[in-house]
Parts: C-alpha cells; sequence; structure tokens
C-alpha cells in the first residue's frame, strides 16, 4: 500500500488474523498492524481482511485485490498496481447496501456446509462526497462482516475515536492553521476604518452564550451589563454581534438569534436600546427576517418572536423564508437521484431537477443576500439578519453578504477567514448538519446541507464573474468535502465550545495548515483572477443559474476534458504573465 508519503508496502507481509489501525507508520500517521483487542475498535471489525475483492468505481477500470478493513479506512491493494487503489475514509460512507447470492442458484441468506464457499456478496458503497463505488467479495460470510463493520466503524459518535484525532501527516504539525484568523486580528483591522466597535470578552468562557466563541465584536457604546441582559432576551444567548463593517459608508451587517417576547409581548429595554444605538442619527435599519411571518406568529406561541415595530421605531422589518432543516435535505435527495438517472428523456430530468426545487433554494438565498448588500451599499442602512436560533440562514445571508461587497473574501485567503469567522466561529452546527448527505437511509433530525447549498452560491457567483475570484471550483468541492468527511479537525463538533471541551485543537490538525501549503495552494487558485474592487450584483433569472455539474455531475461524466482546459489556462496565463512588457520605444525585434 502507499499514500502521499509512504511508498508500497506489500499487504502479503502482515499476518491475515491482524487488523489495522490508526498509528504511525513509517514517516506519516498511517496505519500500524496490532492483534484484534488491542484496540476497542477491533471489536467492531468482524472481518479485516479478504483477498480477490473486485473494486468498481467512476471513470477507473476494474481492479481485484485485497481489501483490508482499518479503525477509519477501508483499503484495497492490487498487486498488479503500483499505488494504493483505493484508501477511503470510513467517516465519507454515507450508506452501504448489501447482496449475496450462492453459485447453487439459490438466492437464500441462509446456506451452510459447503455451499457458502462458493457464495459471494457485493457490497454497494454511497459516500458523502456522492460517489457510488462497489465491492464484489468472495465468500458470504465475509461479505456481511465486512458490511457490519463498515456500519459501525462509519457511526461512531465519540469525537476522539474519529481519525482526526489520530492523522499526523510528516510536513504538517498541530500548532498550523489553528491561528490564522483570530477575532482579535479582525478587531486590528477594524480599528483602521472605525472607532465605534470594540472587542468584547463578555463571553469569556462560554459563559454567556454556548455557541459563540469567547470574543466578539460589539458596539462600543454598549457595556457587557447590557450585553448580558440582551443575551437573556435572545434565544440560545446569541446577542446582536458584528459580522461586517462597510467602509464606504461605515453601515455594518449584524447577526443574532430571535428575541423572545413569547405571546404576552415581554419587551427587553436594554436590547431596543442596543439597537437604537446601532444607528446612526437620522437612519433606518432592516431587520431581515429568515421566517415567514406566519412562522414568527407561531414561534410568539413557543416563547420566541420578533421584534414591532411600536418598541423598535427605527428597524424596518423584511420577512425573506429560507427554507431549512428537512426541507432542504430533502431537497438535496431528490437532487442527486435526479442526477444519477440513467434513463434517457431529458423531460423526465428536467421535470426531476424542478420537482427537487434545489436552484430555487438557490435563487432565494442570492436574492436576499442581494437584497441585505443593497441596503447597505445603495441605501444606506444597517442591517441585522436572524431567524430562530440564527445559525443556518442567517449565515449564509451574512456570508454572501460579505462576498458581493467585500473583494477581500473573493481571496483564498480572505474566504478562509470568511468560513473561519462566519461558520465555524459563529456556532454553525457542522456535525449534526453534515452527519448525513444524500444517501443515508436514516433520517437524522438535524442534518441539512446548508453549509453545501452556501457553497453553491458562491459557485453561481463564481461561474457569472469568473475574474473576480482568486480561488477555483476544486477548492469549494474541498471544503465540501471535508465539512462531511475529513483527516482534520477543523469542522469537527458544533461549536467553540465543544471544540474547546474537546481539546480539538491540541488533538487534530487543522484545514487551513493543509490548504495553504504552496503544493497544495496552487490547485486551487483561479488564473484568470484580476482584483475586483466593485461590488458584484449577481443575476438570479432562472436562465442565469445552472446546476453545480462540477460537483453533483462528476461521478457521472468525465471531467477530463474541462482539467485539460483549465492547466492549460493557467499555462497560457503563467506565459502570459512572464512575458516581458514592451515600452513605447521598444519594438518587437529589441524585445526579443
Amino acid at each position: 500500500m502507499s499514500c502521499s508519503d509512504c511508498k508500497d508496502i506489500p499487504l502479503s507481509t502482515f499476518p491475515k488474523q491482524w487488523t489495522l489501525f490508526g498509528s504511525r507508520c513509517c514517516s506519516c500517521w498511517l496505519e500500524t498492524w496490532l492483534c484484534p483487542g488491542g484496540m476497542e475498535f477491533a471489536e467492531l471489525i468482524k472481518t479485516s481482511r479478504v483477498d480477490n475483492v473486485v473494486l468498481s468505481r467512476p471513470f477507473v477500470p476494474c481492479v481485484t485485490g485485497t481489501l483490508c478493513v482499518t479503525s477509519h479506512h477501508l483499503l484495497l491493494s492490487s498487486r498488479a498496481a503500483e499505488n494504493m487503489e483505493l484508501w477511503l475514509l470510513i467517516s465519507n460512507i454515507d450508506a452501504i447496501e448489501k447482496s449475496v447470492e450462492n453459485l447453487y442458484g439459490d438466492h437464500s441468506l441462509k446456506v451452510d456446509g459447503d455451499r457458502s464457499s462458493v457464495s459471494s456478496g457485493t457490497i454497494t458503497i454511497k459516500c458523502k462526497d456522492l460517489c457510488v463505488m462497489y465491492l464484489e467479495i468472495p465468500g458470504m460470510e465475509e461479505c456481511l462482516n465486512i458490511a457490519s463493520s463498515i456500519e459501525a466503524l462509519s457511526s461512531l459518535q465519540s469525537i476522539t475515536q474519529m481519525y482526526p484525532y489520530f492523522y499526523r501527516p510528516k510536513n504538517l504539525n498541530r500548532q498550523e492553521g489553528w491561528n490564522l484568523f483570530t477575532t482579535e486580528e479582525e478587531f486590528t483591522r477594524l480599528s483602521a476604518n472605525t472607532t465605534n466597535w470594540r472587542l468584547s470578552y463578555v463571553n469569556k468562557a462560554f459563559a454567556v452564550c454556548p455557541t459563540y466563541p469567547d470574543a466578539v465584536l460589539v458596539l462600543r457604546s454598549v457595556d457587557d451589563e447590557m450585553l448580558k441582559a440582551v443575551a437573556r432576551f435572545r434565544q440560545g444567548g446569541r446577542f446582536p454581534v458584528l459580522s461586517y463593517y462597510h467602509r464606504k459608508n461605515g453601515m455594518v451587517i449584524m447577526r443574532s438569534s430571535q428575541p423572545m417576547p413569547g405571546a404576552n409581548g415581554k419587551r427587553c429595554k436594554e436590547d431596543e436600546q442596543f439597537l437604537a444605538a446601532v444607528l446612526q442619527p437620522d437612519r433606518k435599519g432592516f431587520i431581515i427576517e429568515t421566517r415567514s411571518i406566519q412562522a414568527t406568529h407561531q414561534a410568539r406561541v413557543k416563547g420566541g418572536g420578533f421584534e414591532t415595530k411600536a418598541n423598535y421605531p427605527n428597524w424596518k422589518r423584511l420577512h425573506r423564508p429560507i427554507d431549512r432543516g428537512r426541507g432542504l435535505q430533502e431537497s438535496l435527495v431528490k437532487l442527486v437521484d435526479a442526477c444519477h438517472d440513467q434513463s434517457n428523456s431529458i423531460d423526465r430530468w428536467l421535470n426531476k431537477m424542478e420537482a427537487s426545487k434545489w436552484l430555487s433554494h438557490v435563487k432565494t438565498i442570492l436574492t436576499t443576500a442581494c437584497l441585505a448588500a443593497q441596503c447597505v451599499e445603495r441605501e444606506g442602512a444597517s442591517v441585522l439578519i436572524h431567524g430562530s436560533e440564527g445559525r443556518d440562514a442567517t449565515l449564509q445571508l451574512t456570508s454572501l453578504a460579505q462576498i458581493i461587497l467585500d473583494p477581500a473574501c473573493r481571496t483564498v485567503f480572505g474566504f478562509q477567514a470568511l468560513v473561519e469567522r462566519e461558520w465555524l466561529k459563529a456556532g454553525h452546527a457542522f456535525q449534526q448538519r453534515c452527519a448525513s448527505s444524500a444517501y443515508s437511509h436514516a433520517r437524522l433530525k438535524h442534518e441539512a446541507p446548508v453549509f453545501l447549498i452556501f457553497l453553491d452560491c458562491c459557485w453561481q457567483l463564481c461561474r457569472q464573474f469568473p475574474c473576480s475570484f482568486e480561488f477555483n471550483e476544486r477548492f469549494l468541492i474541498a471544503l465540501f468535502e471535508h465539512a462531511y468527511a475529513s483527516s482534520f479537525g477543523s469542522f469537527l463538533c458544533n461549536n467553540e465550545k465543544e471544540r474547546f471541551t474537546e481539546k480539538v485543537q491540541d488533538n487534530s490538525i487543522s484545514l487551513w495548515a493543509w490548504v495553504n501549503q504552496p503544493s497544495q495552494l496552487n490547485k486551487f487558485l483561479n488564473p484568470l483572477y484580476e482584483k475586483n474592487t466593485f461590488a458584484l450584483w449577481p443575476s438570479v433569472a432562472p436562465q442565469s443559474l445552472q446546476l453545480w455539474q462540477g460537483l453533483f455531475l462528476r461521478w457521472n461524466r468525465s471531467a477530463q476534458h474541462l482539467e485539460e482546459a483549465w492547466d492549460q489556462t493557467t499555462h497560457i496565463m503563467e506565459q502570459a504573465k512572464r512575458k516581458p512588457t514592451l515600452t513605447n520605444q521598444e519594438s518587437p525585434g529589441q524585445a526579443e
């Protein structure tokens, strides 16, 4: 077997009864062979190794080799190949389907004696990155044992059992990447443009809000005692915090959770004073509510609610309902089903695409993000965005509005900072939302592709403004893959408090350390990039929004020609940058 750091290690050199576990091998953190029982994973692995397994997957010829089940990976190696044919992170497996039969024609699972020796089975592996592959395994018992082992290992609940806690590449260390985007550095940049906002540690040790970081940016005129009062009036303690400051006119975008007036219309003077203080004299503000009017009134019955005009006279509430939760998850399931439809009927495919409503969700989110950006840029007004908890649709809108307005967010480094600030530190529940993808049979309560559809919206912007983004499609796809299954710890847990409790930073590698390696970063750069200091106003007309084929269809049709075209484009642009510029006095002959 092999990886980027290790050369071939023949699987035949290890005893069949031994099991692979995450540990150090050679110069990288790969696998060490331990006898079963040496670790708690051993009891989950019923069969650790099977020979003569046939692997089938998109765009790759079928290969026969030895399959090994490890604590965190499925490995398949073939003597006919120089490199490992399969190195699949088990946490990337969304669902499996198994079928077994025997060569005597009896398809019953209950076969005995010699018949089991001539039986075979097929395991269909459906991954969270939407890839589907097949393993043909000789022997019914081996097939069922492998399937059972995969199901057990892919449903680990403890954070400390997951692969990022074991992954130790030789060229990265645990200190890199974690402190690249601190709130303190963000405040330093903000201070160069305004003194109206300050850095507050009111949430130190997560005492006020469990889903906020310990440091937040708040209005300078509001002291910490008032913040605590406001937090008690907002769901989950998520009081309004600064998300974006517009340098052109001093307007801001803030985010929070819903207020809690309840059915009795309870008031909080501190909350009212806080929002009034945000607005400059003679200015109006907009509250973009991501729930429908009906949903906000229903929330009042349960203790929640909204900001009433009488109590917040200078704020105008705009209802722009955005689907989330189960509705969004079902939309993804239908979209992926349409993309895998093998029928040749274009009408059937278009009908299934429309029925999925995925692009309708994309349009709604982009339209509302543009609304928030227009309020700031064109209306000269500040904006507060929230729904109920303010951890899903709210973050989509604050992030996209910044990409529309701020050219810094369109760079690779700036986009990393945006994801860190507006998603990870802002408390998006990645562990719950990305627990499963489009194939899982277990419909969990909290799963939803909130971050995925945000990346889709970013791709739509990149496609409409191909020269305004420093990163390319590969970068967005990489973030999607690592959000659902990763060797790195950045997307573990649901908020900063959980990551602190589980000591994620002390025990895993940051994704940003890997992304920012020069060899890796070059793969994510857009060769056509030219800095655009203007706001981007995308079209949301039906003909302007397209299916993200590079992600949703990448396992259905080869992208070889597109990859070759991008490589050639990169080469041409590099050549153009190296070409000497002619002065008015020089002739082409002199320049040569």
